[in-house]
């Protein structure tokens, strides 16, 4: 890319005119194009009511002429995205080379015409806040290790059952992390400091290198089972891909120890629903604590899970805090350097991999 008189850079998520500020003094080549909400009118009638009434809701949005969209994507070299994406991108811009998302999920693209393109398409992957996901897990299981979920219930009832609250202790106990990547390690290190033993799965993992300290073990993905057999608590943290969907599974479930305690802060797919709940109604599992569930971008949650007591579902709000640690326009402004002077990008979507 060196040598380029100029690029177009379209940002099309509501990002604060800052960001636009920094992106624009990166270089005297870069034309930022602003068409920040532009392109609401189009992602509400091609996403789920669920999804729209819930991320957009009823913000202002700019008008504009489908016209005066296609010009902006026409020229558009560099694209900047938010959540929920623009579905045709790719086929509307044919000059577009590169992609970054803001969020961190690679999957957040699957129902996109940029997923298995030849744009190049890069993620805020271990850039998004991983330390108030790390907190919301050490929560989720400091509430079911206490009991806390009964209280709900004596609440209501206006009637406590003592019995039934059976408190534990996290110290000396062992968390699995599935997917020790930078929010998994995040997870790890909370654990840790919380005087658990903490083991866990990557995709790969070489047994000739020591694990980050945090960790006593890590494993790669085929000893899943082994791990979760040994474990009081789990934490999935891994990317939803084609290999990691309904990893927790009846299999994985089976494997599991009476008593455990999952959390889900990744993605609702990695988690098979049926066969957790048929573990549920098994009375297996103490606790069961979902930021994240099977197509929560088109509806409420399953009825059962959202009734049982044991289990706590919130909306994709794990990576919510007061203050943000967010990385993803840090990165864009990098690797929109490194773009300009030709050299490789930082966390660029594999395909094959889904990540």
């Amino acid at each position: 890319m060196t040598g380029m008189a100029s690029i177009d850079v379209v940002v099309i998520p509501q990002v604060p005119d800052q960001v636009l500020e920094r992106i624009a003094k990166l270089d005297q080549r870069i034309k930022v194009v602003d068409v920040r909400g532009w392109f609401d009118v189009e992602i509400r009638a091609s996403w789920p009511p669920w999804t729209v009434d819930r991320y957009l809701g009823n913000r202002n949005y700019p008008a504009s002429t489908l016209e005066q969209r296609n010009d902006a994507l026409a020229s558009a070299q560099v694209a900047l995205l938010g959540w929920p994406p623009l579905k045709d991108l790719a086929s509307r811009a044919p000059r577009l080379r590169w992609v970054h998302e803001l969020p961190a999920g690679a999957s957040n693209l699957v129902d996109t015409d940029l997923w298995g393109s030849d744009v190049v398409v890069t993620t805020s992957r271990g850039l998004t806040n991983k330390r108030p996901m790390a907190e919301y897990v050490l929560a989720s299981f400091l509430h079911f290790s206490r009991g806390f979920h009964r209280s709900y219930r004596d609440k209501r009832r206006h009637r406590f059952e003592h019995q039934t609250y059976n408190p534990i202790m996290l110290r000396d106990k062992t968390a699995c992390v599935v997917g020790a990547g930078g929010i998994g390690g995040e997870v790890a290190k909370l654990c840790a400091a919380a005087g658990m033993g903490v083991v866990g799965t990557r995709r790969r993992a070489d047994p000739g290198i020591t694990p980050p300290a945090a960790f006593t073990r890590l494993e790669s993905a085929g000893a899943l089972h082994d791990l979760l057999r040994e474990s009081e608590f789990v934490a999935v943290c891994c990317p939803w891909t084609r290999a990691t969907t309904h990893l927790i599974g009846r299999a994985a479930f089976a494997a599991m120890k009476s008593g455990t305690v999952l959390v889900n802060i990744a993605r609702g797919e990695i988690i098979d629903e049926h066969a957790l709940i048929e573990t549920l109604a098994e009375g297996k599992l103490r606790g069961v604590a979902l930021d994240v569930y099977d197509g929560e971008f088109e509806r409420p949650p399953d009825a059962r899970l959202w009734d049982d007591e044991r289990v706590i579902i919130t909306p994709h709000v794990s990576a919510a805090t007061d203050v943000s640690k967010h990385g993803g326009v840090n990165l864009f402004c990098e690797n929109l350097i490194r773009f300009l002077e030709g050299r490789p990008l930082e966390n660029v979507i594999d395909w094959q991999r889904g990540y």
